[in-house]
């Protein structure tokens, strides 16, 4: 799950981006939402093993 986190990283990096320059509409804020399920799957999963 560590290569999940990077890309949920990166997916916040890119949405605060978006949000500075006004750039990418409802597409960034999407894969925001993607960003954070990935992040709790992450955690639940983390927690069971």
């Amino acid at each position: 799950m560590g290569l999940l986190r990077w890309i949920g990283g990166i997916v916040v990096f890119f949405w605060v981006l978006g949000l500075i320059f006004k750039v990418g509409g409802g597409l960034i804020h999407m894969l925001l939402v993607i960003a954070v399920v990935v992040f709790i799957v992450d955690k639940i999963s983390g927690k069971r093993s």
